[in-house]
């Protein structure tokens, strides 16, 4: 559940009014994407073998997710979709025995994380109640400076087929138990509705 809001400055709480009009709209859009491996196709780098350092300066290996799901978000704090940052809570309360979401903060869309690590952090837990891992503020696309996991994502010589770039802040990427990347899911598809909890089952 989202918490006390404290921390909101006057963008961020425009920005939550008008959430749910940005989810709608977003729909018509290649934010509303949805991709599948129908096939199945496993991937040719062990997702297993991948780790992230997180905002709090912890490490986090991949290793450890082993038989569980895993949805990989690309978020920034001031953001239409930032609200989902709340539906990813709710998500991870209801079904984190089974189910692993990590957050990767990002500047590239559309500037809209300018803040630091500790800064996101609080705007996560302050503003949202977040209390699944938060990755260490990078980069997702591709660069040289990439985050380990998106370039796993986005590389189907690792990943076995997708090359699909996150559309907005809020791509979703999941990872099955096999650490088989699954599907990926726009901006405005929410982690609470019927397409997306489907997959999680």
């Amino acid at each position: 559940m989202a918490g006390k809001k404290g921390n909101e400055s006057l963008v961020q709480k425009l920005l939550r009014k008008t959430y749910q009009l940005t989810m709608t709209m977003g729909k018509k859009t290649n934010n509303g994407t949805i991709l599948e491996n129908e096939e199945q196709v496993k991937p040719h780098k062990s997702f297993f073998d991948l780790r992230v350092e997180l905002n709090n300066g912890k490490k986090l290996d991949f290793s450890e997710l082993r038989g569980k799901k895993v949805l990989l978000v690309n978020s920034a704090s001031n953001c239409g979709y930032t609200g989902q940052y709340a539906e990813l809570q709710e998500l991870y309360e209801k079904h984190g025995e089974h189910l692993e979401i990590i957050a990767f903060p990002t500047n590239e869309f559309g500037n809209q994380e300018k803040g630091d690590d500790e800064e996101i952090a609080q705007i996560c837990q302050i503003n949202y109640g977040v209390t699944f891992p938060v990755a260490k503020k990078g980069n997702v696309l591709p660069g040289s400076d990439q985050q380990p996991a998106f370039a796993w994502l986005l590389d189907e010589n690792q990943n076995g087929w997708n090359t699909h770039k996150p559309d907005w802040n809020f791509g979703k990427y999941l990872i099955d138990e096999n650490g088989v990347l699954s599907h990926y899911f726009g901006p405005s598809i929410s982690p609470i509705e019927d397409d997306f909890l489907e997959t999680i089952q």
